[in-house]
């Protein structure tokens, strides 16, 4: 197994939500755990010997945290939005959850319309969004009627199962 292979399947892991993968091929034996916190690698190669030499595992928390981008102006109004809403509000809407893992999407192609905006009215069997996972586009409908009052996941993100991805108005 060369590097890129490995590269390709520490990425695959990552967008899959998994939190630990273990794959022994021949000589190689290689472990992925993600966690809310950490990230970490190790890829044992056992020689034909049979002693074993660990690679380090590699520390990408802290490279992560150096790349992490700027908090935008976009950030900082959505915040400030969130905090004029009062706390009681959210609870006379329903949340709309991810019944899967995968890659939200607002849009079925790039170059189409979104399927929801904020404020459009939805009815049972509307669809909401596409998750992908695995290479299939899996269409989120809705089952509830009423009215979208938040996007809360942005397009192309990463969605965990059972995490929110809209609040509706059912009135």
């Amino acid at each position: 197994m060369d590097l890129k292979e490995i590269q390709n399947l520490i990425k695959f892991v990552a967008k899959s939500g998994a939190s630990e993968v273990k794959l022994e091929t021949g000589d190689v034996k290689i472990t992925i755990k993600t966690g809310s916190d950490e990230k970490e690698t190790i890829v044992q190669h056992v020689p034909m010997g049979g002693q074993m030499q660990q690679m380090p595992a590699q520390p990408q928390q802290q490279h992560q945290q150096q790349q992490a981008p700027a908090p935008s102006q976009e950030s900082d109004s959505q915040s400030k939005e969130e905090q004029k809403a009062p706390a009681g509000e959210d609870s006379n809407y329903i949340t709309v959850k991810s019944p899967i893992i995968g890659t939200f999407y607002r849009k079925p192609s790039p170059d189409k319309p979104t399927f929801v905006e904020v404020g459009d009215s939805i009815k049972e069997g509307d669809v909401l969004c596409v998750i992908e996972a695995m290479k299939l586009f899996n269409e989120i409908e809705s089952e509830v009627s009423g009215k979208i009052v938040k996007v809360l996941v942005d397009d192309s993100s990463p969605v965990e199962f059972d995490q929110p991805l809209f609040l509706v108005d059912p009135s």
